[in-house]
């Protein structure tokens, strides 16, 4: 079950959203995150929303509802293809989570609460460092994975 939804650029992590404990990320969930995602967008990251937003998320139920793509039609946000499975185009499996999991490996956490907390310093350290650079590795990936006829390619 999907506990967090997240959004970020190589510029760091936009915007986090814990998905309350017994619920899952429906297609309405995931349209009220994108409404808060342009909002904050709109206060904290205007550059982002005038120079046109490119989304890239995977082939979820909730990224495909009827609704959310009006939503994003209505944004003018372009949503990029993304392959059946390849977790070489998920940007979240090769950059965001090992760079998330360097300080937290090991550790137990006794909450929820405590794990979110402890998420939060992280993204907070990794924002701070301009660390998240697999966006920007996206367009030489994606030309791998489309002449590999969207393979797991092992090692890229």
């Amino acid at each position: 079950m999907k506990q967090m939804i997240f959004a970020y650029d190589c510029k760091g992590v936009i915007m986090t959203d814990r998905v309350p404990s017994g619920t899952t990320a429906t297609a309405a969930y995931y349209r009220q995150f994108l409404q808060k995602l342009r909002r904050k967008m709109h206060a904290n990251r205007p550059d982002v929303l005038e120079n046109g937003v490119l989304i890239l998320h995977d082939n979820a139920r909730p990224h495909l509802g009827k609704d959310v793509r009006e939503l994003l039609d209505g944004y003018s946000w372009e949503v990029l293809p993304h392959p059946r499975y390849s977790p070489d185009m998920s940007t979240s499996d090769f950059d965001l989570f090992p760079k998330l999991k360097i300080n937290m490996r090991g550790v137990r956490f006794s909450t929820l609460e405590d794990l979110s907390a402890s998420v939060t310093r992280r993204f907070r350290q990794l924002n701070c460092s301009r660390d998240l650079t697999g966006v920007m590795d996206l367009p030489k990936r994606w030309v791998v994975v489309i002449r590999q006829k969207e393979d797991y390619i092992e090692g890229l």
